[in-house]
């Protein structure tokens, strides 16, 4: 059915224990920046409401007061992603692929400090990381829409239903190629990660059937598991929030939601790229990029042509920065 040892992926990331303490301080202090945020919205506008009146009353300006405050930590985090992906994710894949190898971090260094160090000798700054991994986004998006294999069923209406939930599903199988991808920059300790980024997904598409099969089991597993922690921590968040000012019911779900997410980014995810690592480092062993799929990426993709661009102007060299 899979072609990974999911015992062997969830003792990699035992092995990583300061990483996924460090992914659960960060997570989880998101999800309880959140539960801040909506608590003091709504206490504000539960004021607000009181003292203003008007036809919502009380209990709408709660309403309106957690969701600013939801919205504001959602903002800080779309903005802050960059450094998560910097510090914690590509840092915690770089140990991972260490592991994978067969080797320790030297001694005398910490895990983190050795992610971090080695992260930013590779790719010199958040945002070529960043951009690398938008640029790997875009092109497996792409990619999804050329190679869409379902639309042969579309014309029998009884199976669209059943067709689109396929689609979702793979789609959201997607969600960690990208990192795998990033393992790949990794372990070849590239020079040129845009060039490098570009060889990774040729790689990845001339195998792609393979590769689909694993992520669409792992992210099945992984929703199933996130959808359990979420049904848990219902109850709790309700009546976290049924304390607050107003009636802030959805706010619980909300609430639960976020954290499910948290835990499922702290724990779930670090497994799956584990897991995926797996069968793309096997899969590809010997391998060298096909010509052929990189003309059929190079016509799907205008991003795939901005990497092949921006690896042209890059000047080599570990720390080097584009041209």
């Amino acid at each position: 059915m899979w072609d990974f040892s999911f015992g062997k992926a969830v003792g990699m990331v035992m092995r990583t224990l300061p990483f996924v303490v460090l992914r659960l301080v960060v997570f989880i202090g998101i999800g309880i920046a959140y539960m801040a945020a909506v608590g003091a919205g709504a206490a504000v506008g539960f004021g607000f409401g009181h003292f203003a009146g008007g036809t919502e009353g009380p209990e709408g300006g709660a309403f309106w007061g957690g969701l600013i405050g939801f919205g504001l930590v959602s903002m800080a985090l779309y903005l802050a992603r960059e450094y998560i992906l910097y510090l914690v994710k590509a840092a915690h894949i770089a140990v991972l692929v260490e592991l994978y190898d067969g080797r320790e971090v030297p001694a005398g260094q910490s895990q983190i400090g050795f992610g971090a160090a080695f992260v930013k000798t590779h790719f010199a700054a958040s945002s070529v990381l960043f951009g690398v991994d938008q640029l790997i986004k875009g092109v497996l998006r792409a990619f999804f829409r050329t190679i869409n294999f379902f639309t042969a069923f579309l014309p029998i209406p009884a199976l669209q239903s059943l067709i689109r939930l396929a689609e979702s599903i793979v789609r959201t199988s997607l969600t960690y190629v990208d990192e795998i991808i990033l393992a790949y920059l990794i372990r070849t300790r590239t020079d040129n990660p845009w060039n490098t980024a570009k060889d990774g997904l040729i790689l990845y598409a001339q195998n792609y059937t393979h590769f689909l099969k694993n992520a669409v089991w792992l992210s099945v597993f992984l929703w199933l598991m996130t959808a359990a922690i979420f049904i848990v921590l219902i109850g709790p968040a309700i009546a976290l929030v049924a304390i607050l000012p107003g009636n802030l019911t959805v706010w619980g779900f909300a609430l639960a939601f976020v954290f499910a997410w948290a835990l499922k980014a702290a724990l779930l995810e670090p497994v799956a790229i584990a897991s995926l690592m797996q069968v793309y480092f096997k899969t590809i062993e010997g391998q060298t990029p096909n010509a052929e799929w990189e003309a059929k990426l190079d016509s799907a993709s205008r991003k795939f042509r901005e990497l092949g661009t921006k690896a042209a102007g890059w000047v080599g060299g570990a720390g080097a920065k584009p041209a």
